[in-house]
Formats: C-alpha cells, structure tokens, sequence
C-alpha cells in the first residue's frame, strides 16, 4: 500500500546495469531491484553484517563467474567501469544481450 505523499526511493542502479561491490570486491549485473530492503529480518541479522539502511534499494545481482546471486544495499554498490560481460548460468532467463557494456532485460510475454 503506498501512503499519499511518500514516495519510495529512487534507485542508483537499473536492471542491467554492470555494478562492483564495495566490499566483497565482485562483479555482477544487477537482475532486479526492491525500493528498500524486502527479505527477513532474520536474513538482515544474519547476513547484512554491516547494517545497511532497510529504507533504501536493495538490488539482486548475478555475480560474475559464479552460479550465485546476492542481495545488495545500494551503498554497498559502484558501478563497474569494466563494460564486460558477466559470465553467469542465469543470464539468459533475465537478459536478452548485451551491448556497451549494459544487459537488455528480457521482454515478458504477460
């Protein structure tokens, strides 16, 4: 439900975007992105050890050169000057090419 008058927050990063995370030092593609924090509060305790900000994106990204994909804050997240391609299983089922440097998402049928 969205309350009149607050809006959510406008996201860093779009879908296909090439990102470098601050931290853990990877690469990726960012697949989607939540408006602010959307798993557990378990999940946040257990894994977000940094505590980054609920109320701000948070981003799904497939991480280069694995078969994982991780959930990101955005302050843990730059972009990736590199324009490579990411090599990853899953690409193909959210992306439909790629082309300077930026993933195409792949149209829905609905």
């Amino acid at each position: 439900m969205r309350i009149s008058g607050v809006s959510e927050p406008k996201a860093r990063f779009s879908v296909g975007q090439l990102v470098h995370h601050r931290l853990f030092d990877y690469r990726g593609v960012v697949a989607d992105v939540d408006p602010t924090f959307s798993l557990s509060e378990e999940w946040y305790e257990q894994v977000a050890r940094s505590r980054p900000p609920k109320d701000k994106p948070w981003y799904h990204v497939l991480v280069h050169g694995s078969s994982q994909m991780t959930y990101v804050a955005e302050r843990n997240l730059e972009p990736d000057p590199s324009n490579e391609p990411v090599e990853h299983p899953l690409l193909e089922r959210f992306f439909d090419g790629f082309d300077h440097g930026r993933y195409s998402p792949t149209r829905s049928m609905n």
